[in-house]
């Protein structure tokens, strides 16, 4: 059925084409320019918004709601697990849409994000299509931010980061679990059992990484970049990446693909300071050799940042370094703890096959979405 029959049919029949997922929580000093941008959406055919607030305590949930009494596009759900998985599966128990695309309160989308999504989808091969990341920011540390991830010490090996990193030239490009929200036919995200609610973080690695393994290609377009505005403490920014590191480790144990050689050198960093400390003398020579190394290393990103940015904040761009990589690295030993170690994936990632013994069947776990599966 051409495009234009299908957004047509949609209409006709009162259903939205596409549903616009948002988990919210205390998002009262952004909302309505994150609403503005969302209404904003060039489509061929109907969108409804579908927030599910977590509990707001700011005001939110109220300016929702007035917002929702003049334009029947927005409707306010109830998140009482309070979580963003929870939130993105109580949405979609709700959507009627034949797409749906997760959106974030904090994130400014282009015009013609869900045109673009639904668009490439149509096309065919593909079942994830998302843009590239875009910091934003006006702060000391939000600009240090941007400035630290247009460099590999910053963005590791992820894919999503930058439009054009690729080349200037590329339009597209394709992503392993390193994503960015998206947007997917609903009935895809169905199949796949909707985002597991134990991932408070990185829910959306976690669930591109089922798509992969059902031979998924997933999608991202440069002129789908979202604009993204960081923290601006870097105490705020450690905590981040210490949930981004924990649940990390989650997803290797489970989905062993999905871990990067790039994402061990940050707990193997943490362990290099500890054995600085506490190690036997000889190793911790070579310890604290290991800390003068990515110290000077640090240093020298802050120096080539300075030739092109304010002194302020190519001053701060070492310290977010520290932040990002220390916090990503506390955060994947935490969760070596609690999940276990992820042999499967270690062994995969350091060659060493015999790792793979130690790795227990992570078997067909089914995945936890009681608030889509309540619904």
């Amino acid at each position: 059925m051409p495009a234009t029959r299908a957004a047509s049919d949609a209409t006709a029949a009162g259903r939205a084409l596409v549903s616009v997922l948002v988990p919210a929580l205390n998002e009262a000093s952004n909302i309505d320019q994150a609403v503005a941008a969302m209404l904003a959406q060039q489509v061929d055919g109907q969108v409804e918004l579908l927030f599910a607030d977590g509990g707001s305590n700011d005001g939110t949930r109220e300016r929702l709601r007035e917002l929702a009494a003049v334009d029947s596009r927005i409707r306010v759900l109830d998140n009482p697990r309070g979580w963003t998985p929870s939130g993105l599966n109580v949405c979609l128990s709700h959507a009627r849409g034949e797409y749906v695309a997760r959106m974030d309160a904090h994130t400014l989308y282009p015009d013609n994000y869900l045109r673009s999504g639904i668009d490439r989808l149509r096309a065919g091969g593909a079942e994830w299509v998302s843009g590239p990341q875009v910091v934003e920011g006006e702060g000391r540390v939000q600009r240090a931010f941007a400035v630290a991830l247009q460099s590999p010490l910053g963005r590791g090996g992820s894919r999503r980061w930058a439009a054009g990193r690729n080349g200037a030239e590329a339009l597209e490009w394709e992503l392993d679990s390193g994503v960015f929200t998206g947007v997917w036919r609903r009935e895809k995200v169905l199949e796949v059992g909707g985002w597991d609610e134990r991932w408070w973080r990185n829910q959306d690695s976690e669930m591109a990484a089922r798509f992969l393994e059902r031979g998924s290609r997933l999608i991202c377009l440069a002129d789908m970049a979202a604009r993204y505005v960081p923290r601006d403490s870097l105490r705020a920014l450690a905590r981040q990446y210490d949930g981004y590191g924990f649940y990390r480790a989650a997803t290797a144990r489970r989905h062993p693909d999905t871990l990067r050689r790039s994402a061990l050198l940050m707990p193997s960093l943490v362990l290099c300071w500890l054995a600085a400390v506490v190690a036997p003398r000889r190793l911790r020579r070579f310890a604290r050799l290991g800390v003068a190394l990515y110290v000077a290393t640090i240093a020298a990103a802050g120096v080539k940042a300075g030739r092109d940015n304010p002194p302020e904040v190519a001053a701060t761009v070492p310290a977010v370094l520290a932040a990002m990589h220390f916090g990503s690295g506390v955060g994947f030993l935490r969760g070596m703890v609690k999940f276990g170690t992820p042999w499967a994936a270690l062994a995969r990632v350091s060659g060493i096959g015999a790792l793979e013994r130690l790795a227990p069947d992570p078997g067909s776990e089914p995945v936890y979405a009681p608030s889509l599966d309540a619904s």
